[in-house]
């Protein structure tokens, strides 16, 4: 069919500008100085490097859901699930939202081993480090930053497409200069806390915008178009409209949809590369304790799950009921699979106004995606490369040896009770005696004097010998970590105009980018929860990966008319994607179980636990996960830091609940709901009425917690702090 229409921009240039520029991204600038303020009076950790990458380290059930949420919403999910629509119909959107949310569900159990086991470390690549040394850091490392190019390819991609799409007469330069600044400006103000700040707000917008699109396809009596504006007039039209033949019935409104099927196992690999390969997934749910984060993914599925599936299914079956009054489709091919379907629609039914809440929508989508990458980029420079091979602290640290003396750390007595400070051992110069910072008397005096003299506009060196140099190199990372934030968000603009010079679409490398990234997969997973995973075997694993699902996409996509001539088209073929996803993940998943399985030296249990330790030992001295965690650990008795099984005893209730209610949703979204679905070959008025209905309902349901729960949450998290502060300045003064 021949497209006969494109969407028409709706926005000057300076219209555009000011929306992005100084609409949300001056929003965001507002929220992170709120960020900060909040962290500075009443948490008192706006100095603390790791507060930048973690927001504190006990984010709310309610807001690391909107987060999941917001960040796993890419602009990609606003235009390709209605792309997906357009060409499969109604199982489309389905199959697309179960491929997503069956990671959230699984992350879960994954985090709650990540939380456990290595409780300070901030990045993945720190567990790969502690536990396999430089070579399968280094080579994850590279792994980790081309995740992070191809989700940012994408992001840049999906923005392109919409903004240009709105805005009259824009350049490539001029959109990305809008989109850098709306990436990096309030992430360097307020760290990743704001971001959690912005994707609330972000959820917000989202599920009003749903309400509207939804209200106004399927329950306006007034439309402009014959078609729409009744669930039961859409039935109609689209029960007369042929859909591909891979579907029961050639029909539209079918969920036996093989090619539907063939889009959802595609996507359950693609959501897997992205949600388990990219630092920005890690740290935004590492941000929560073990328990609120298992609750918040939980949560945090079933919103996104309301989003993509109302979104797509109302723009996209409304894109074909609006194209069948012609008789052929609005839009070329080429501009379905750029992701024009939900923009085009948003102007048809809205006008003027459509365009600019599809912009909106994109906009906070991208700010909370995209801040995203730049803090994870960030934070893998910072902590995995700078911190690791260029500056450390301390050169050659081994395993179990405090990074402040160089000296080996005691190990934990279990049956002794935490000593006195006069009990403090001294008299083995060859083990570390280094105080806890909580307990430095020189520290407080420090902070103090540093205080006072802040005020008078003159900042004092730090005098404690035993934490006083590495405050100095926290201070000195700190600063590295401003410039790293404004370099790698410059660094968008040169980046995006070579992607947009290939002249690759958001289809291709929303699919075809996954081959590349997802070897790493089994490599990150098993070294969280494999003791007997080794070195060579997550190596060789993830290339060999690589390059077998490399050469197996492009072998398929060479029997395809035109072969590799073709080279974007046939590349991103379904059954070329499948092949490459599948073989990327098996190979590399059975070389690394393989060769470990050789390669590795656990014999004993005394083995297992001294493998674990190295992940148990990633810590910041100056702020010790033991403190953070000290308000579950309250039944533990322990010196310095609790043991690897009292850490365990602790968080035995999250972990079980991660297992058992993960294995309900997973059953749930895979078996029960897609069982039933599967009960109807087409279906009929009522049955899509009530299937539109439902979608709806949950949306509303959804859109109501996303609203109210987390500032609720927030300002109880706040006022709590807040009272403790203020007894604490009554002990000390008393």
């Amino acid at each position: 069919m021949v497209g006969t229409s494109v969407p028409n921009p709706v926005l000057e240039k300076h219209e555009s500008a000011l929306l992005i520029l100084l609409g949300f991204g001056g929003f965001s600038i507002i929220l992170a100085l709120i960020h900060n303020a909040i962290r500075k009076h009443i948490f008192h950790d706006e100095n603390n490097l790791d507060t930048t990458f973690d927001a504190g380290g006990d984010v709310s059930t309610s807001l690391t859901a909107v987060t999941v949420a917001s960040q796993l919403f890419w602009p990609a999910d606003i235009l390709q699930s209605a792309t997906i629509t357009t060409k499969i119909g109604i199982a489309g959107p389905f199959w697309y939202s179960v491929s997503v949310i069956l990671n959230i569900f699984i992350f879960p159990i994954f985090s709650v081993h990540f939380k456990t086991r290595a409780p300070g470390a901030k990045t993945y690549l720190q567990i790969i480090y502690a536990r396999f040394g430089k070579k399968a850091h280094i080579v994850f490392c590279c792994f980790a930053l081309l995740t992070n190019m191809v989700i940012m390819t994408a992001l840049l991609l999906a923005g392109k497409s919409t903004i240009q799409s709105l805005t009259k007469n824009i350049s490539d330069e001029f959109t990305l200069l809008m989109m850098a600044t709306l990436f990096g400006s309030y992430s360097l103000i307020g760290g990743i806390g704001t971001t959690f700040y912005v994707s609330y707000f972000n959820v917000c917008l989202i599920f009003v915008s749903l309400t509207v699109f939804f209200v106004n396809v399927l329950h306006n009596s007034d439309s402009d178009y014959d078609n729409i504006g009744d669930a039961t007039r859409m039935f109609n039209v689209l029960s007369c409209v042929k859909g591909p033949e891979e579907n029961t019935g050639s029909s539209f409104l079918t969920f036996r949809s093989g090619v539907g099927i063939l889009y959802g196992v595609i996507g359950f690999f693609v959501a897997s590369a992205v949600t388990y390969c990219d630092q920005a997934s890690w740290q935004s749910r590492i941000a929560a304790k073990p328990m609120q984060g298992v609750w918040g993914f939980f949560l945090a599925g079933f919103m996104w799950l309301a989003i993509p599936s109302t979104m797509a299914t109302t723009t996209g079956m409304a894109y074909l009921a609006i194209s069948s009054e012609n008789n052929t489709h609005l839009l070329t091919s080429d501009l379905i699979d750029q992701g024009l379907v939900t923009p085009f629609i948003a102007e048809k039914i809205l006008g003027p106004t459509g365009g600019i809440l599809t912009l909106t929508i994109l906009s906070m989508a991208l700010m909370s995606t995209g801040s995203g990458e730049v803090m994870a980029i960030s934070s893998i420079i910072v902590y995995d490369i700078f911190q690791t091979y260029i500056r450390p602290f301390r050169h050659n640290l081994k395993n179990a040896y405090c990074i402040l003396c160089g000296k080996r750390i005691p190990a934990p007595d279990l049956d002794s009770p935490a000593p006195k400070e006069q009990d403090t051992p001294t008299s083995n110069t060859s083990m570390c005696a280094c105080k806890a910072v909580s307990d430095c008397q020189q520290c407080a005096e420090d902070l103090c004097r540093r205080a006072l003299k802040k005020t008078h506009g003159v900042q004092s060196p730090y005098m404690c010998t035993v934490h006083g140099p590495y405050r100095t190199y926290q201070r000195y990372l700190i600063d590295f970590k401003n410039w790293c934030i404004v370099w790698v968000t410059i660094c968008i603009i040169p980046y995006g105009l070579t992607v947009f010079a290939i002249g690759i679409d958001l289809n291709w490398i929303f699919y075809v980018g996954a081959i590349v990234t997802i070897p790493c997969f089994p490599a990150v997973i098993l070294s969280i929860v494999w003791v007997k995973a080794t070195s060579q075997g997550l190596i060789t694993g993830g290339i060999t990966g690589l390059l077998i699902g490399v050469a197996v996409m492009l072998g398929v996509a060479s029997t395809y008319e035109g072969g590799l001539s073709k080279f974007l088209l046939n590349t991103s073929q379904d059954y070329s994607i499948l092949a490459g996803t599948c073989c990327s993940f098996g190979v590399s998943l059975i070389t690394c179980m393989i060769v470990s399985a050789f390669t590795h030296e656990i014999k004993t249990d005394a083995d297992a636990d001294a493998e674990w330790k190295k992940m148990y030992d990633i810590d910041n001295p100056l702020h010790p996960w033991e403190l953070h965690l000290r308000e579950e650990l309250k039944q533990q008795v322990y010196n310095k830091k609790p043991s690897y099984g009292q850490i365990a005893a602790a968080f035995r209730h999250a972990k079980f609940t991660a297992y058992i209610g993960g294995s309900i949703c997973v059953i749930l979204v895979t078996f029960i709901i897609p069982g039933i679905m599967a009960t109807f070959p087409v279906l009929n008025a009522t049955q899509f009425d009530v299937w539109v209905g439902l979608t709806q309902g949950w949306a509303i349901i959804m859109g109501i917690v996303a609203i109210i729960a987390p500032p609720v949450e927030e300002i109880l998290k706040i006022r709590k702090q807040y009272l403790q502060n203020k007894k604490d300045v009554i002990n000390y003064s008393l």
